[in-house]
């Protein structure tokens, strides 16, 4: 029998940590817990989790500081959990890397089932079903897969990983629509639960760095009610 997935779960109330590891052992989990977001950062280096579960509010160093950290490092699904109604600290933490976000207080139902989606949406290297050209290069745009490196306009541009991959896909489909359920789907995965306005998200992240005016943009463009499209330069 294999061995269960382990969730790291990162809250500085002691009653939610108890009631998340409680929860997740029954589904079938191991847990590991951290209080702050030092100590989250040495447990996952330690332990490294299938998951983290990530509260924003932190002692010593933020969730979202946390989540970025990991993001230089590793694609490992990360939930963060916010306040109720703190929209700002959700769109952070999908700016930074994170998968998806709950809000407190939460049903622990809904929160063992996103913990099943994101966990399904981690691909095996190699098995995704995603064909990826180890370069790919449209116009001033040229991004090495291989490397994880992107160039525009000549000068190396850093992008997390979500936004690397979301840049890979429309570079790969230029000229073509891409529907928001298909590029949700394919980022994502498809059995995603949080809400659409991540990709949104994502995309405005993207064009500040690849477009000369991002309040403009010209290269990834909106087709209303669609999708979007990476548009091919004019010859």
């Amino acid at each position: 029998m294999a061995d269960p997935q382990l969730i790291l779960v990162v809250d500085d109330e002691p009653s939610y940590r108890d009631a998340l590891s409680v929860a997740l052992q029954r589904e079938g989990f191991a847990v590991d817990t951290a209080a702050d977001g030092i100590e989250a950062l040495e447990r996952f280096e330690a332990s490294r989790p299938a998951l983290v579960l990530l509260d924003v509010m932190l002692p010593r160093m933020s969730g979202v500081d946390v989540c970025r950290e990991i993001r230089t490092t590793s694609r490992t699904p990360i939930i963060m959990v916010t306040a109720k109604n703190a929209e700002i600290d959700a769109v952070v933490g999908l700016e930074v890397g994170a998968d998806d976000y709950v809000t407190k207080p939460f049903r622990l139902r809904e929160l063992i089932a996103r913990v099943r989606a994101a966990l399904r949406r981690v691909p095996v290297e190699g098995e995704d079903g995603v064909e990826r050209a180890d370069s790919l290069e449209v116009g001033d745009v040229v991004l090495d897969a291989a490397r994880h490196e992107v160039f525009v306009r000549g000068e190396q541009v850093a992008l997390p990983l979500k936004e690397f991959d979301l840049l890979e896909i429309l570079l790969a489909n230029a000229g073509r629509v891409l529907t928001r359920d298909t590029l949700i789907d394919r980022i994502w995965g498809p059995n995603y639960y949080g809400d659409t306005k991540t990709l949104d998200v994502h995309i405005k992240r993207l064009r500040s760095k690849v477009e000369e005016d991002p309040a403009h943009p010209t290269r990834i463009l909106t087709v209303r009610g669609v999708g979007y499209r990476y548009e091919r330069p004019r010859a």
